[in-house]
């Protein structure tokens, strides 16, 4: 593997590219979120109120879901301080925006801005990173699971991803939850706890149709948004020492458009490099990059970075290669045998 630098290596090297306001909040982002909440409000309600027939009610909970993620990526960028910098308005608005998947500020900010920022594909210390093949040879289920074909494991693999973003949530919260001071755990509960107890509330109120259309499937469905992009991030990059940004993460490519609604959230590498850069300027970050490391950027269009899920087994080997447990198969990752078209030629393990 080659030589790695921490993040800060490269942004120090990039900083003076960038305009000073990338660095600033941008509050006008809350309009979008405001947008997001309206439609959310008038797709619950037309479900509730209208007596729609089920095509109607399927695409309004096909918004309803797009809404939540986009909602959840907002929240994301509000809570690394881009949009407000005020502590209360920062946990306030970035826990309204993740209510949907029921993810509160304060476990957001430990999970992910201090360690999955800080240790980025670290094997131990990411608490995102995917599992080892040693992890998986110590577990009995797992040697079982591993055993099926890599394609049957896939569909499971991309099937669950519906409910992964939710399931992960309430295991990072069960993992971190002893890290907080005891006069913070009130306020970390609340934060759990009243998300849940709106959707249930919801559920006796709407009653058990309506709510399936107005949140059950909605719920799915930005699980299913927000996780193509969190697997793509990371899980076909190698698992390294160094928190290097350009070995550890990958971009994918979407339409422009794509782009505006969910924040400019493909741009991953770029966000690794500037977590508290407004990400409007994520573009401008790439083309710096490309400039500098042409040659140790990796980008993929989100279909083929999809693909290549698909077809690469999950467990890592070695940190830099993912390896099929029940047939001894090893392939690359990005920047070691996977190409950016998402291809990798399998070998035998040794």
């Amino acid at each position: 593997m080659r030589e790695l630098h921490s993040f800060g290596w490269y942004a120090k090297q990039l900083k003076g590219h960038l305009p000073k306001k990338a660095f600033r909040p941008d509050p006008g982002k809350l309009l979008g979120g405001a947008a997001y909440l309206l439609i959310t409000t008038a797709a619950m309600l037309g479900i509730v109120f209208l007596s729609l027939p089920l095509p109607v009610n399927l695409l309004l909970s096909l918004i309803i879901g797009m809404s939540f993620a986009a909602m959840g990526f907002l929240g994301h960028e509000i809570l690394h301080g881009t949009v407000v910098r005020s502590p209360f308005w920062r946990n306030t608005l970035g826990g309204l925006f993740f209510w949907p998947l029921c993810t509160g500020p304060r476990l957001w900010r430990k999970w992910h801005n201090m360690s999955h920022h800080v240790h980025t594909q670290h094997e131990e210390k990411d608490p995102d990173t995917w599992l080892t093949d040693t992890a998986v040879r110590k577990n009995a289920m797992l040697r079982l699971i591993y055993r099926l074909p890599i394609s049957v494991r896939a569909f499971f693999e991309f099937a669950t991803q519906t409910v992964m973003f939710t399931l992960h949530s309430l295991r990072m919260f069960k993992t971190y939850a002893s890290e907080f001071k005891s006069n913070a755990a009130p306020a970390l509960w609340l934060q759990l706890l009243l998300p849940w107890i709106t959707w249930i509330s919801l559920l006796l109120i709407a009653g058990v149709t309506n709510w399936i259309f107005m949140y059950l499937i909605p719920l799915l469905i930005a699980n299913g948004v927000v996780m193509a992009y969190i697997s793509t991030n990371h899980r076909l990059n190698p698992q390294v020492e160094i928190n290097d940004p350009l070995a550890n993460s990958l971009t994918v490519t979407v339409p422009k458009w794509v782009d505006v609604i969910h924040f400019h959230f493909s741009h991953h590498t770029e966000h690794h490099l500037f977590p508290a850069v407004n990400s409007t300027y994520y573009p401008l970050v790439k083309q710096k990059i490309k400039e500098y490391w042409p040659h140790l950027y990796h980008e993929m269009p989100m279909s083929k970075a999809l693909i290549a899920l698909w077809k690469t087994p999950r467990p890592y080997f070695n940190g830099k290669n993912l390896i099929d447990p029940s047939r001894g198969e090893v392939y690359g990752t990005l920047g070691n045998g996977l190409t950016e078209s998402g291809e990798s030629a399998s070998t035998r393990a040794q």
